[in-house]
């Protein structure tokens, strides 16, 4: 920092070692990282000392269970090297379980439904708002339906940040976000 603080649950940023704070940490990016492992071995590298059923716990929160149980391994199955033995959006929501099962303070989503198709969006959505749930996010989307609920966006263009408030108050305004939001979604 070159000046004030950060504080996180009401303490200096600071006064956390670097581990602790990483920790504390979630992120669900729009590339994923996945494993060459078995998917019970990638949903627990969230907490590595998480018991099976705690992460089949996460994997239903993620909304990936049943997919996994589809699989003639289930949760045995190994990932290839580059997980193409499962779909983008699959990933993802494996991420999310990974994530679900880490249990951070502070989740950092970005453009985490960017690269699936709408469909599969509205189940990573769903798993994204189990995953937010009493948590602080922040959520980087150029989809705006991801941000509908945020209790604060913010609008940015051009590296400037030209508007802030909730998604009706924005729209209300008709500036720059209701512009957008109504490119994406007016009939």
């Amino acid at each position: 920092l070159n000046g004030g603080s950060i504080s996180i649950g009401g303490y200096d940023a600071a006064s956390f070692d670097r581990s602790e704070l990483r920790e504390m940490f979630g992120m669900v990016l729009q590339d994923t990282w996945l494993f060459s492992d078995t998917i019970m071995e990638n949903i627990r590298y969230g907490r590595l000392d998480a018991t099976d059923e705690e992460v089949i716990e996460a994997a239903k929160a993620a909304r990936v269970h049943r997919f996994v149980q589809t699989l003639p391994e289930g949760y045995g199955m190994v990932l290839n090297e580059d997980a193409t033995n499962v779909s983008q959006g699959q990933k993802q929501l494996l991420t999310i379980a990974r994530t679900i099962l880490a249990d951070p303070k502070i989740l950092i989503l970005d453009e985490a439904t960017s690269s699936v198709d709408t469909r599969t969006e509205v189940q990573i959505q769903k798993a994204m708002d189990t995953l937010m749930q009493g948590r602080t996010s922040f959520i980087v989307a150029h989809r705006l339906s991801t941000i509908r609920g945020a209790d604060c966006i913010l609008v940015m263009r051009d590296g400037h940040i030209v508007e802030q408030g909730r998604h009706e108050e924005l729209l209300e305004k008709g500036g720059f976000y209701a512009e957008l939001y109504n490119s994406q979604f007016a009939p």
